[in-house]
């Protein structure tokens, strides 16, 4: 185990990708096992130093970002081990995403979660339950953790499987016991969770969750995940994809709705070809269901076309989709989205689709090369871009979107919006240009998280809350339902020692 306190040793582990000022560590400490990393925060928990567990510090909410104590640096704990038949891995916390796609794609299966950025660490998606494009038909990570080994606040250890499910009662009551014979009484949290597609605003509660949903998306205030099961999938046969420009916005909206009911009923849709006699009756490779419907607005368009300048000018917006198939029913999907974009006024002759594994990956490129722009632009004026995360309800998604356009457009500032339109979950990320720029786009993203509470919605749905959402958690939550999330951890870390600043202000917890 690695312990430093210089802070030529710490200062890369004093940020994340949200560029966060001020963090500041007494010592960093960099352990090899769940035993190490329990002594660390048993010994934490007795002096009551606050310890911010750090993965690949790839967040944007300011979450690995430490203000005072330790940090753990979990990046050592990157032990793949792959069991083929059960179709499962068991990963440290510190294993880096990318790394797992390649060893699990070398076997010949899929690990389906995949946030933008692959050098983020397994236990730091764990923490947050990430998302991304593919969570329209795979759901966020939560769908693939099979197991989990926590270290508490005290240190004691907690080994959660849903193997062997401990749910809470109807009462809102979960009784658990650490390795050690401990017991721990836990109060779930009564809120209601908006009804929408992707949140990660709060401690998961639904339906009167298993222990181990807690702790998923807990944002490193419950426990320090060390050791991770996860579900694998067999490696799809193929991949069919597409990118389609459009010249009008509804007859994007009209498409995307009228593709999301395809995709998530497919069996009973009108236009799915008849399953040819005898053939294997795989569901993904037979019937229109998207993997991904991810959006471009016209200035998002503008953006790439820095980069790719085959871009056609004068759309509206642009669909990036894909379908997984198998060899012999490529044509048939290629009819039946043809189909589908045509019934919705695409331009297709300006379109770009394929099948090819290398056209393919120009395409990711293409979806990619959106956040590398604006990146590069807002660095020019050494400002930082204030992007939005929240999700509305579907029925409420086309007047959020027009939210979006009329607020940004009257406002004269630089943006684009883009993202996960599947899921009615968008970006606009606001790009200003000087400070008071930058002070006006802070004033609209706070209009922006009011309107999407107004409409249903959650203020995060993908990058969690950390130490710069919280009071727009508050907002949404209300100081009832804070309270409550503050119960639960007293519960587990009474203290309030482990991610501390996270998700609640410490005033609930003092």
């Amino acid at each position: 185990m690695q312990v430093k306190s210089k802070l030529d040793d710490i200062q890369n582990y004093l940020t994340d990708a949200s560029n966060m000022q001020g963090g500041h560590a007494e010592k960093l400490f960099i352990p090899e096992t769940t035993e190490e990393v329990a002594k660390i925060v048993a010994e934490a928990n007795a002096s009551k130093t606050p310890v911010t567990i750090s993965g690949a510090r790839t967040g944007t909410v300011g979450g690995a970002i430490p203000f005072g104590g330790i940090v753990i640096s979990l990046e050592k704990l990157n032990k793949i081990e792959i069991d083929r038949e059960a179709r499962t891995a068991t990963v440290g916390a510190g294993v880096i995403l990318g790394d797992l796609q390649k060893a699990v794609d070398a076997e010949g299966l899929f690990y389906p979660p995949d946030p933008t950025e692959w050098s983020c660490q397994i236990g730091g998606t764990v923490a947050t339950n990430a998302s991304g494009a593919r969570s329209f038909k795979y759901g966020a990570t939560r769908n693939f953790v099979q197991g989990l080994e926590i270290v508490l606040a005290d240190g004691d250890t907690l080994s959660l499987s849903r193997s062997r499910p401990n749910h809470a009662s109807n009462d809102g009551l979960m009784s658990l016991v650490t390795n050690s014979g401990k017991a721990i009484a836990v109060k779930i949290p009564t809120y209601e969770r908006p009804i929408v597609r992707k949140n990660v605003s709060g401690y998961f509660n639904e339906n009167l969750p298993e222990a181990i949903d807690v702790f998923i998306g807990s944002e490193g205030t419950l426990g320090v995940v060390t050791e991770i099961e996860l579900r694998l999938t067999i490696k799809p046969k193929g991949l069919f994809s597409g990118i389609v420009f459009f010249k009008d916005t509804q007859d994007i909206l009209s498409f995307v709705e009228e593709a999301r009911g395809l995709s998530f009923d497919a069996l009973s849709s009108d236009i799915q070809p008849r399953i040819p006699e005898g053939a294997m009756p795989f569901f993904d490779d037979w019937y229109l269901q998207a993997t991904l419907i991810e959006y471009f607005d016209d200035r998002a368009l503008a953006f790439i076309s820095e980069k790719f300048p085959e871009v056609p000018e004068g759309m509206a917006g642009a669909i990036f989709f894909e379908q997984e198939t198998a060899s012999e029913t490529e044509d048939a999907l290629l009819e039946q989205w043809n189909t589908l974009f045509e019934k919705h006024g695409a331009d297709l002759e300006r379109s770009w689709f394929t099948t090819n594994e290398q056209d393919l990956e120009k395409m990711r490129d293409f979806r990619h090369a959106l956040p590398v722009t604006v990146n590069e632009r807002i660095a020019k004026y050494k400002q930082r871009k204030v992007g939005t995360d929240m999700a509305v309800p579907d029925e409420n998604f086309p007047a959020f979107l027009r939210y979006y356009k009329e607020t940004l457009d009257a406002s004269g500032l630089d943006y684009v919006i883009f993202g996960h339109i599947g899921d009615c979950h968008l970006h606009a990320n606001m790009l200003p240009k000087d400070a008071a720029e930058a002070e006006k786009a802070r004033h609209i993203y706070g209009r922006c998280v009011a309107q999407a509470i107004m409409l249903g919605g959650t203020v995060s749905a993908e990058h969690g809350i950390g130490k710069l959402k919280r009071k727009y958690l508050a907002a949404m939550m209300g100081e009832r339902y804070l309270n409550e999330m503050a119960e639960l951890k007293r519960a587990f870390d009474p203290n309030a020692i482990l991610g501390r600043g996270n998700m609640i202000d410490e005033s609930y917890l003092d």
